[in-house]
Protein backbone atom coordinates (compact mmCIF):
# COMPACT_ATOMS: atom_id res chain seq x y z
CA UNK A 1 0.00 0.00 0.00
CA UNK A 2 2.89 2.54 0.93
CA UNK A 3 4.58 1.51 -2.28
CA UNK A 4 1.42 2.28 -4.20
CA UNK A 5 0.91 5.41 -2.62
CA UNK A 6 4.59 6.78 -3.48
CA UNK A 7 3.76 5.42 -6.82
CA UNK A 8 0.88 7.61 -6.89
CA UNK A 9 2.86 10.67 -5.64
CA UNK A 10 5.56 10.34 -7.88
CA UNK A 11 3.00 10.05 -10.86
CA UNK A 12 1.31 13.68 -9.24
CA UNK A 13 4.35 15.24 -9.33
CA UNK A 14 5.82 14.25 -12.26
CA UNK A 15 2.85 14.85 -14.27
CA UNK A 16 2.62 18.80 -12.15
CA UNK A 17 6.75 19.57 -13.08
CA UNK A 18 6.08 18.06 -16.19
CA UNK A 19 2.81 19.58 -17.79
CA UNK A 20 2.85 23.17 -15.65
CA UNK A 21 5.36 24.70 -17.72
CA UNK A 22 4.69 22.80 -20.95
CA UNK A 23 1.05 24.76 -20.61
CA UNK A 24 3.56 28.26 -20.57
CA UNK A 25 5.01 27.55 -23.74
CA UNK A 26 1.69 26.93 -25.18
CA UNK A 27 0.06 30.23 -24.15
CA UNK A 28 3.14 31.51 -25.68
CA UNK A 29 2.52 30.27 -28.89
CA UNK A 30 -0.78 30.25 -29.32
CA UNK A 31 -0.33 34.35 -28.62
CA UNK A 32 1.29 34.54 -31.85
CA UNK A 33 -1.87 33.35 -33.61
CA UNK A 34 -3.91 35.85 -31.81
CA UNK A 35 -5.71 37.23 -34.64
CA UNK A 36 -7.74 34.56 -36.12
CA UNK A 37 -7.26 31.91 -33.12
CA UNK A 38 -7.84 28.45 -33.45
CA UNK A 39 -10.75 26.77 -32.40
CA UNK A 40 -10.43 25.74 -28.62
CA UNK A 41 -11.25 21.81 -29.47
CA UNK A 42 -9.25 21.22 -32.09
CA UNK A 43 -6.04 23.03 -29.76
CA UNK A 44 -7.09 20.25 -27.06
CA UNK A 45 -7.11 17.63 -29.54
CA UNK A 46 -4.20 18.50 -31.09
CA UNK A 47 -2.28 18.32 -27.69
CA UNK A 48 -3.92 15.38 -26.59
CA UNK A 49 -2.68 13.71 -29.82
CA UNK A 50 0.65 14.33 -28.67
CA UNK A 51 0.60 12.97 -25.94
CA UNK A 52 -0.80 9.41 -27.90
CA UNK A 53 1.82 10.13 -29.88
CA UNK A 54 4.66 9.28 -27.33
CA UNK A 55 2.83 5.84 -26.82
CA UNK A 56 2.78 5.27 -30.26
CA UNK A 57 6.75 6.43 -30.64
CA UNK A 58 8.12 4.42 -27.70
CA UNK A 59 7.87 0.38 -29.23
CA UNK A 60 9.20 1.89 -32.29
CA UNK A 61 12.45 3.46 -30.75
CA UNK A 62 12.55 0.30 -28.64
CA UNK A 63 12.49 -1.60 -31.71
CA UNK A 64 14.88 -0.11 -32.95
CA UNK A 65 17.31 0.13 -30.05
CA UNK A 66 17.39 -3.74 -29.97
CA UNK A 67 18.67 -4.11 -33.56
CA UNK A 68 21.35 -0.99 -33.71
CA UNK A 69 24.11 -0.01 -31.55
CA UNK A 70 23.78 2.88 -29.02
CA UNK A 71 25.16 5.73 -32.02
CA UNK A 72 24.49 8.19 -33.95
CA UNK A 73 22.39 6.26 -36.54
CA UNK A 74 20.33 4.95 -33.63
CA UNK A 75 19.88 8.83 -32.50
CA UNK A 76 19.18 9.66 -35.69
CA UNK A 77 16.24 7.01 -36.04
CA UNK A 78 14.83 7.82 -32.51
CA UNK A 79 14.66 11.58 -33.92
CA UNK A 80 13.33 10.60 -37.14
CA UNK A 81 10.22 8.57 -35.62
CA UNK A 82 9.31 11.24 -33.48
CA UNK A 83 9.16 13.68 -36.31
CA UNK A 84 7.67 11.51 -38.64
CA UNK A 85 4.80 10.09 -35.57
CA UNK A 86 4.18 13.84 -34.82
CA UNK A 87 3.43 15.18 -38.15
CA UNK A 88 1.52 11.54 -38.54
CA UNK A 89 -0.90 12.44 -35.62
CA UNK A 90 -0.88 15.93 -36.54
CA UNK A 91 -2.46 14.89 -39.80
CA UNK A 92 -4.64 12.37 -38.29
CA UNK A 93 -6.45 14.74 -35.53
CA UNK A 94 -6.52 18.29 -37.88
CA UNK A 95 -4.39 18.83 -40.44
CA UNK A 96 -6.60 17.18 -42.89
CA UNK A 97 -9.28 19.23 -41.77
CA UNK A 98 -10.85 22.83 -42.52
CA UNK A 99 -9.83 23.57 -39.03
CA UNK A 100 -6.64 24.94 -40.90
CA UNK A 101 -7.46 27.62 -43.39
CA UNK A 102 -4.36 29.84 -43.17
CA UNK A 103 -0.68 29.04 -43.90
CA UNK A 104 0.56 30.12 -40.16
CA UNK A 105 -2.18 27.05 -38.74
CA UNK A 106 0.22 24.32 -39.77
CA UNK A 107 2.97 25.57 -37.27
CA UNK A 108 0.46 26.54 -34.60
CA UNK A 109 -1.28 23.17 -34.78
CA UNK A 110 2.50 21.05 -34.97
CA UNK A 111 3.82 23.11 -32.03
CA UNK A 112 0.58 22.18 -30.37
CA UNK A 113 1.22 18.43 -30.85
CA UNK A 114 4.92 18.87 -30.03
CA UNK A 115 4.15 20.40 -26.47
CA UNK A 116 1.70 17.58 -25.95
CA UNK A 117 4.41 15.25 -26.59
CA UNK A 118 6.58 16.91 -24.66
CA UNK A 119 4.75 16.99 -21.86
CA UNK A 120 4.63 13.54 -21.61
CA UNK A 121 7.61 12.60 -22.21
CA UNK A 122 9.29 14.92 -19.40
CA UNK A 123 6.53 13.43 -17.10
CA UNK A 124 8.12 10.23 -17.42
CA UNK A 125 11.56 11.32 -17.31
CA UNK A 126 11.23 13.21 -14.03
CA UNK A 127 8.83 10.05 -12.76
CA UNK A 128 11.66 7.89 -11.50
CA UNK A 129 13.71 10.81 -9.98
CA UNK A 130 10.11 11.32 -7.92
CA UNK A 131 9.48 8.02 -7.22
CA UNK A 132 12.96 7.41 -5.84
CA UNK A 133 12.52 10.96 -3.50
CA UNK A 134 14.58 12.93 -5.00
CA UNK A 135 12.57 15.97 -5.41
CA UNK A 136 15.91 18.37 -5.82
CA UNK A 137 16.97 16.46 -8.75
CA UNK A 138 13.30 16.26 -9.90
CA UNK A 139 12.97 20.10 -9.88
CA UNK A 140 16.37 20.85 -11.45
CA UNK A 141 15.65 17.95 -14.60
CA UNK A 142 12.24 19.78 -14.91
CA UNK A 143 14.07 22.91 -15.68
CA UNK A 144 16.52 21.93 -17.89
CA UNK A 145 13.93 20.29 -20.08
CA UNK A 146 12.11 23.29 -19.81
CA UNK A 147 14.44 25.40 -20.78
CA UNK A 148 15.93 22.53 -23.49
CA UNK A 149 14.45 19.44 -24.54
CA UNK A 150 10.56 21.46 -25.00
CA UNK A 151 11.97 23.68 -27.44
CA UNK A 152 13.69 21.36 -29.11
CA UNK A 153 10.78 19.96 -30.36
CA UNK A 154 8.69 22.97 -30.65
CA UNK A 155 11.45 24.03 -32.97
CA UNK A 156 11.78 20.83 -34.94
CA UNK A 157 8.10 20.87 -35.46
CA UNK A 158 7.78 24.57 -36.06
CA UNK A 159 10.40 23.61 -39.13
CA UNK A 160 8.16 21.06 -40.43
CA UNK A 161 5.11 23.35 -40.39
CA UNK A 162 6.92 26.66 -41.60
CA UNK A 163 7.51 24.50 -44.73
CA UNK A 164 4.15 22.99 -45.23
CA UNK A 165 3.31 26.86 -44.54
CA UNK A 166 5.63 28.07 -47.63
CA UNK A 167 3.64 25.66 -49.94
CA UNK A 168 0.01 26.33 -48.78
CA UNK A 169 -1.02 28.19 -52.00
CA UNK A 170 0.78 25.29 -53.97
CA UNK A 171 0.25 22.11 -55.82
CA UNK A 172 -0.02 19.58 -53.54
CA UNK A 173 2.84 17.49 -55.00
CA UNK A 174 4.75 20.57 -53.85
CA UNK A 175 3.91 20.66 -50.39
CA UNK A 176 4.84 16.72 -49.96
CA UNK A 177 7.89 17.88 -51.25
CA UNK A 178 8.13 21.01 -48.77
CA UNK A 179 7.33 18.44 -45.78
CA UNK A 180 9.17 15.62 -46.93
CA UNK A 181 11.95 18.32 -46.88
CA UNK A 182 10.57 20.09 -43.23
CA UNK A 183 10.96 16.70 -41.57
CA UNK A 184 14.57 16.11 -43.07
CA UNK A 185 15.80 18.89 -41.63
CA UNK A 186 13.58 18.66 -38.49
CA UNK A 187 14.90 15.26 -37.52
CA UNK A 188 18.69 16.73 -38.21
CA UNK A 189 17.71 19.24 -35.90
CA UNK A 190 16.68 16.82 -33.64
CA UNK A 191 19.12 14.65 -33.51
CA UNK A 192 22.19 17.24 -33.76
CA UNK A 193 20.59 18.44 -30.22
CA UNK A 194 20.62 14.99 -28.77
CA UNK A 195 24.28 14.30 -30.08
CA UNK A 196 25.69 17.75 -28.52
CA UNK A 197 24.09 16.99 -25.32
CA UNK A 198 26.16 13.37 -25.04
CA UNK A 199 28.89 15.21 -26.55
CA UNK A 200 29.54 18.15 -24.34
CA UNK A 201 29.99 17.88 -20.55
CA UNK A 202 27.71 19.73 -18.05
CA UNK A 203 29.95 22.92 -18.39
CA UNK A 204 28.89 23.20 -21.79
CA UNK A 205 24.90 22.35 -21.76
CA UNK A 206 23.63 26.44 -21.41
CA UNK A 207 25.33 26.64 -24.45
CA UNK A 208 23.68 24.40 -26.79
CA UNK A 209 20.54 25.56 -25.06
CA UNK A 210 21.50 28.88 -25.74
CA UNK A 211 21.81 27.71 -29.87
CA UNK A 212 18.26 26.66 -29.14
CA UNK A 213 16.84 29.85 -28.19
CA UNK A 214 18.90 31.15 -30.80
CA UNK A 215 16.41 29.37 -33.34
CA UNK A 216 13.77 29.99 -31.50
CA UNK A 217 14.44 33.74 -32.22
CA UNK A 218 14.58 33.13 -35.92
CA UNK A 219 11.26 30.87 -35.84
CA UNK A 220 9.21 33.91 -34.19
CA UNK A 221 11.13 35.96 -37.25
CA UNK A 222 9.69 33.33 -39.52
CA UNK A 223 6.38 33.22 -38.16
CA UNK A 224 6.26 37.17 -39.14
CA UNK A 225 6.92 36.02 -42.46
CA UNK A 226 4.59 33.23 -42.55
CA UNK A 227 1.30 36.12 -41.65
CA UNK A 228 2.13 37.84 -44.62
CA UNK A 229 1.90 34.88 -47.09
CA UNK A 230 -1.31 36.12 -49.41
CA UNK A 231 -2.97 33.79 -51.71
CA UNK A 232 -2.51 34.09 -55.41
CA UNK A 233 -5.31 35.92 -57.61
CA UNK A 234 -6.25 32.64 -59.20
CA UNK A 235 -6.61 31.04 -55.22
CA UNK A 236 -8.84 33.69 -54.44
CA UNK A 237 -10.83 33.18 -57.79
CA UNK A 238 -11.00 29.57 -57.04
CA UNK A 239 -12.10 29.60 -53.24
CA UNK A 240 -13.71 33.39 -52.18
CA UNK A 241 -17.35 32.84 -52.17
CA UNK A 242 -18.90 35.71 -54.20
CA UNK A 243 -21.25 38.47 -52.67
CA UNK A 244 -24.36 39.76 -53.86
Amino acid sequence: MLELTSAASAALSASVIGFIPVFIWLAFWLFEDWVHPEPNRRLVSAFIAGIFCVIAVLPLQQYFSARLEFGTALILVWAGIEEVMKLVFAWIVVLRTRALDEPIDFPVYLITVALGFAALENSLFLFSSSLAGDVIDSAITGNLRFIGATLIHVLSSAVIGGALAIAYYRSRTRMILYGIVGVILATALHAGFNLLILATGAEAILTVFLGIWVGIVFMLLAFERIKLIRPPHWWERMFTPKRN
